[in-house]
């Protein structure tokens, strides 16, 4: 029953008590505290120096200015050596020391302080998009409420719930664990696991799920699966997957990187010893030598790959798609060709009664035939049976109860109501003469639609004929299309089911390529035939039938809220709210992060190339080259970052800017 021990929320409450999404502080970060401290020391030393005051005076503030904003680096620099792995923040200490060394200390602390700058900048980044992950994380309470059997109450660990434990939520308390209510009324938020904009109201029998937050009633919950198992739960272990891996361009970068900077390095020594030989002076040279050092360092083309991969993964996941890692999301955006698996992913799963066809013959009407039925198959587990126990109280049909249930696999149920002897099965196991029969014809005629055809008798004699079927979503249509427009072809439809139904489902949607009852070694033979033709195939599915499509796939989406566990765990990528439309939507943003990937190398390879010409035809200063490698760091981490926004999920949404 409703709770009234409090007021009723006020508008937006529910959405207030949203668990806040945890930001990082920056200061909480070690490379920020050392790169302020850096600056400070500059700041202060700066003017000391400028001013003509003596060495003592400003000697020791910039000393203080190279320990404090290099030794972190250096240190991680000095560690890589030991690995035989040149660092290129090892190389940016050494420069700014050498140029200490021939008197530039002013040149060389700017050159620290803004390498130091620019390494918090990329911390501060990459723990903003951590922030941003982390923030699906923070819905699970860490306390429930366990109710024992005597009725008394336990607070405990939401770790320590098992299935078939029952917890009581109160108002505006937070639920504990995935089940289903037992007793109560309440309007839930779950726009944190669905995304539904309005509270959902919840009564006996709903599902909730864990983190979502109760409304002004109170709900006894039957928890029906163990934490570690909970839609949260999942969620979490996928994340963690993602920082974890790095893309095939990252991995690439990281190659060419190191004999990138042996070579920098070479020909940083002949600039350096070359003149020498020919009798150049040592403080110009050696200055030179540190200036082309510095500005042909690889660090902006390093940062060039990760921020905008890593960026998309946080803004998918804020919106129900966990990527798995920067390899898929990189991967999502080349997929040419898509192949959809049909129950539970085009359709909800479900099965729903759609037909209610007495016959004549019965005398009875709708409502009469469903209650017959529903009464009938109440005690059962099938999911028929819970489709037409569904339907029957969608109607608001009393259902009495029934003596002598009996449950036939194969066949149906039989059961007494109200004195009469009520089956209800497959029409080719109850009728005797199936074939002349006039619910036969009936039965035909559902099926011919890709309905499942149940019969009813009563006494003996068939009374009515119901047709199930799944229901289609509501966004499959649109989907399919917009995957058709992103890799120019039609999606094809690959489903173990009949051919009828495949067939009746794909029209309404508007796919032409149907292959119908495939077995699981059948739908992984239809993607490599797919790729062997050069295609590169996303495939999208949720039953254990499509795990190995999903692995053998270039991509592989799994529909998360139904989704069998192995499906989870082989696919690249997780639908968490069901929402098929986001696949298109993932997929462009997919694509956004490479054209920015391909801006960052470009910004970088410019910067690089113009400032090492600079250096070698003519004179660069040394701030001034420390100014454009930095700042072209800066830049290219920027422009990765700009995909962690709201609005670049919107234009992946609608399609705009691609």
């Amino acid at each position: 029953m409703s709770s009234t021990l409090t007021r009723p929320a006020p508008p937006g409450a529910a959405r207030e008590g949203v668990a806040p999404r945890r930001r990082t502080r920056i200061l909480a970060l070690p490379e920020a505290r050392w790169a302020a401290t850096a600056l400070v020391l500059f700041l202060i030393a700066l003017p000391l120096y400028l001013a003509g005051a003596p060495a003592w005076a400003w000697g020791p503030l910039f000393a203080l200015t190279y320990a404090t904003g290099g030794w972190e680096p250096g240190w991680a620099g000095l560690q890589a050596l030991k690995e035989k792995t040149l660092d290129v923040d090892l190389l940016m200490v050494v420069a700014a020391l050498g140029a200490a060394a021939i008197g530039q200390v002013l040149d060389g602390a700017l050159l620290i302080v803004i390498f130091a700058t620019s390494g918090a900048l990329e911390a501060i980044a990459t723990a903003r998009t951590a922030d941003s992950v982390r923030g699906l994380l923070d819905l699970a309470p860490t306390t429930a409420t366990r109710l024992a059997d005597d009725g008394s109450e336990e607070t405990v660990p939401t770790e320590q719930l098992g299935v078939g434990d029952t917890i009581l939520v109160r108002p505006g308390e937070r639920i504990g664990a995935d089940g289903r209510v037992l007793d109560g009324a309440s309007d839930v938020d779950q726009a944190t696991i669905t995304g539904e904009p309005l509270p959902v109201a919840k009564q006996e029998g709903d599902e909730v799920f864990a983190g979502t937050l109760n409304g002004t009633g109170a709900l006894r919950v039957k928890v029906e699966r163990d934490p570690s198992n909970s839609v949260i739960a999942r969620i979490v272990a996928m994340v963690e997957e993602a920082s974890e891996t790095k893309a095939p361009t990252q991995l690439f970068i990281e190659k060419v990187e190191q004999r990138y900077s042996i070579g920098m390095v070479a020909a940083t020594i002949a600039l350096f010893a070359l003149p020498l030989l020919f009798g150049a002076a040592l403080q110009p040279t050696l200055l030179r030598a540190m200036t082309f050092m510095i500005v042909a360092s690889p660090c902006a083309v390093v940062l060039a790959t990760m921020p905008p991969l890593l960026s998309a993964i946080a803004n998918a996941g804020r919106h129900g798609v966990l990527v798995k890692s920067a390899v898929v999301m990189e991967q999502l955006g080349q997929i040419d060709a898509v192949a959809l698996d049909k129950t539970g992913t085009l359709t909800e799963g479900t099965p729903r009664v759609t037909d209610v066809r007495p016959l004549a013959s019965s005398c009875l009407s709708e409502d009469e035939l469903l209650r017959l039925a529903a009464t009938a198959e109440h005690p059962s587990e099938h999911p028929l049976a819970r489709a037409i126990v569904d339907a029957a109280r969608a109607r608001n049909l009393d259902i009495p109860l029934v003596e002598d249930f009996a449950s036939t696999p194969g066949t149906g149920v039989s059961a007494k109501v109200e004195g009469r002897a009520i089956a209800v099965g497959s029409p080719a196991r109850l009728l005797d003469d199936a074939t002349s029969h006039p619910a036969t014809a009936v039965a035909a005629g559902l099926e011919e639609e890709g309905r499942t055809a149940v019969l009813v008798t009563t006494d003996g004699a068939p009374v009515g004929v119901l047709g199930i079927a799944d229901r289609l979503r509501e966004e499959a249509a649109a989907t399919v299309t917009a995957l058709g427009e992103l890799t120019g072809s039609s999606p094809v439809l690959a489903t173990g089911d009949n051919p009828r139904a495949a067939a009746r489902l794909a029209a309404e949607v508007g796919i032409t390529d149907v292959r119908a009852g495939l077995l699981p070694q059948d739908k992984v033979s239809a993607v490599q035939e797919m790729e062997q033709a050069g295609r590169k195939v996303l495939v999208v599915g949720d039953g254990v039938n499509d795990a190995p499509a999903l692995a053998a796939a270039h991509s592989g989406i799994a529909m998360g809220r139904a989704g069998s566990d192995l499906a989870l765990e082989t696919a690249d990528a997780v639908v968490v709210r069901d929402e098929l439309a986001t696949i298109p939507t993932v997929v462009r943003l997919s694509r956004q992060a490479r054209r920015l990937v391909v801006q960052n190398l470009v910004i970088a390879g410019v910067f690089i190339t113009g400032l090492v010409i600079w250096d070698l035809a003519g004179h660069l200063p040394l701030p001034l080259g420390v100014a454009g490698h930095e700042g072209s760091t800066v830049i290219v981490g920027l422009n990765g970052l700009r995909l962690l926004a709201d609005s670049a999920w919107r234009r992946a949404r609608t399609g705009t800017g691609q």
